[in-house]
């Protein structure tokens, strides 16, 4: 890509490298807050967040726990227009792993039979609780009852679910993300939100020593791009600056390189390919087109089809603003490494795969839904020659990432892991309906689209909500899938 992502992107402050991990438990070891960026400057550390060996997992009872994935097998939710569709297994979990990054969770509440849904879509159940709980408010009643209602989000997090209810437990959680969101401080710190990233992901456990192997293998064929990358992210963030170190930064995005380096391999050897030794740094070939029938509705792949299938993504430009969050919210590398790891690959490979087809389907998208929402707006921008290719490109790679403040993408965040990435599309367009009078009463809208106002998750989560009554299933249904 010949621009850069975000205009937020210039010189990043380097660090001086970790020190050794240090373990600690997430059931048996209270949770300190991390330092805030407005007291002291601490070192990131290497360690794992969470240590789930056999001892945690024999006592269960948590939503992080390995019966977690049983429960996910015996519960795979209908599909559009099809009867059962087979879910998305979980990697098995190690029996014996002293450290561990990331939980196993987010098995999803069935959507309506006529919706589409992705990895993490819950939102027409969302929609429901949302719709009751509006109801509730006008009538004076009490909000509707949910079956861990009477917990606290860390108490859901940290406990798990009563009588082994996982789904009613990822529910409420769910639920309590959206009502009450993640308890954090002003600058967007908390304890609890990247437990919560990690199990709506439902990132897979891996062990620390994973990710540290990852990065003593050296320099990755990506290793000149992402340089070329990281001393501008974020750089007008004094929170993220102060808080996260560029060397931290280059060490996670390396390590993400290998891995796709790896999967990317392993790939071309599958089908009697040649390895590429610059696969990771040079575009791949891309087979991603529009969503097919399967992909629509939820049908697997044959064996003879997955010849065809498209290739593991590799490192993009853009990919360093993507990362920022998860490594500002993290306590540790590998948790961040986990989550991010498990974005990419599971919610949105096309986003980095060949020529980034999921990123322009998302923006032919944001034009599409936008005629839906706001026609007028829609012809004006067309009249003026502006399409979502032109003023939103970064905003969809990113996640809106792009745009500050960060404590604010953090709590949009929570609401895009909550139920499910690919709504950042109906995100994009309640920012334009935001500023729909702004936008209207310029000449030149184009000036006022390079850079979207600051963000103000509540309000954008509010209109989202409202859009996503207005569009028709196909489109929904598109939304879903585009990303994959």
């Amino acid at each position: 890509m010949a621009t850069s992502p975000s205009s937020r992107d210039d010189v990043a402050p380097a660090a001086t490298n970790p020190p050794p991990p240090q373990h600690s438990s997430l059931i048996h070891t209270d949770l300190q807050p991390p330092p805030s960026p407005r007291t002291h400057r601490a070192l990131r550390r290497l360690q794992s967040a969470h240590t789930l060996g056999a001892k945690a997992a024999s006592q269960g009872g948590s939503l992080i726990s390995p019966h977690y994935r049983d429960a996910l097998h015996r519960n795979a939710s209908p599909v559009r227009g099809t009867g059962a569709a087979p879910a998305t297994t979980t990697p098995p979990l190690p029996a014996t792993a002293t450290t561990a990054t990331a939980t196993n969770a987010a098995a999803l509440p069935p959507p309506p039979r006529n919706r589409g849904r992705a990895n993490s879509d819950a939102i027409s159940p969302m929609m429901q609780q949302m719709n009751a709980v509006g109801a509730a408010r006008r009538s004076g009643s009490t909000k509707p009852v949910f079956s861990h209602g009477h917990l606290s989000l860390q108490q859901i997090i940290r406990e798990g679910p009563n009588d082994g209810d996982f789904i009613g437990a990822l529910e409420s959680a769910r639920w309590k993300v959206v009502d009450e969101g993640v308890k954090s401080a002003e600058d967007g710190m908390s304890t609890l939100r990247i437990y919560v990233w990690l199990v709506l992901l439902d990132a897979p456990i891996m062990p620390t020593d994973d990710y540290l192997g990852l990065i003593h293998r050296g320099a990755s064929p990506a290793y000149a791009k992402i340089r070329n990358d990281t001393f501008r992210t974020l750089t007008t963030d004094p929170l993220f600056r102060r808080r996260v170190s560029e060397a931290s930064l280059i060490r996670l995005l390396n390590a993400i390189a290998w891995k796709l380096h790896d999967a990317r391999e392993e790939e071309r050897r599958a089908h009697g390919l040649p390895a590429a030794a610059d696969a990771v740094s040079r575009p791949g070939s891309s087979h991603s087109s529009r969503p097919t029938r399967e992909s629509l509705t939820g049908g697997s792949m044959s064996g003879a089809s997955r010849a065809g299938a498209p290739e593991p993504g590799t490192y993009v430009q853009g990919m360093n603003v993507l990362a920022a969050p998860f490594l500002y919210a993290a306590r540790s590398e590998g948790e961040a490494f986990a989550a991010f790891h498990t974005l990419l690959t599971r919610e949105c490979p096309a986003y980095i795969r060949g020529a980034m087809t999921g990123v322009h389907r998302g923006l032919a998208l944001v034009d599409r839904v936008l005629a839906v929402v706001d026609p007028r707006l829609s012809m004006y921008l067309t009249a003026k020659g502006l399409s979502a290719e032109i003023y939103a490109f970064p905003s969809v790679l990113t996640l809106c990432a792009c745009t500050p403040p960060l404590p604010e993408v953090l709590k949009l965040w929570d609401f895009l892991f909550a139920y499910g990435p690919h709504l950042n599309i109906l995100c994009i367009v309640a920012q334009l309906t935001i500023m729909r009078a702004q936008i209207l009463q310029s000449p030149s809208p184009n000036k006022v689209l390079r850079s979207f106002p600051p963000l103000n998750a509540d309000l954008i989560k509010s209109v989202t909500i409202g859009i996503i009554k207005q569009i028709p299933d196909d489109v929904y249904a598109d939304i879903v899938v585009h990303a994959q």
